[in-house]
């Protein structure tokens, strides 16, 4: 289901220029593998091993929030077609 205030590309658009311009160096130290979830609002996010976990943390703090999901270290949050997922 679409956001109501955002495309999809926004989303993307705006939770990438987020995490590259303000998180990815300090969580890659730290967190290397975990999923990240970033409101693209108020670059508020949730780090967790759990995808899901981390989209629930976050939505309990703001249920209409436009989120924004990566493997911190990684292109993509999940792999589905490969055994494996690629490095950054």
């Amino acid at each position: 289901m679409p956001h109501p205030r955002f495309t999809n590309e926004e989303i993307a658009r705006r939770g990438e220029e987020i995490y590259a311009e303000r998180l990815r160096e300090s969580l890659e130290k730290e967190h290397f593998g975990q999923v990240v979830i970033i409101n693209i609002e108020t670059g508020e996010y949730e780090i967790g091993r759990d995808s899901l976990a981390a989209n629930h943390r976050a939505l309990t703090k703001d249920p209409s929030a436009a989120l924004y999901g990566i493997r911190v270290g990684f292109a993509f949050v999940e792999s589905i077609s490969g055994p494996r997922l690629t490095k950054q």
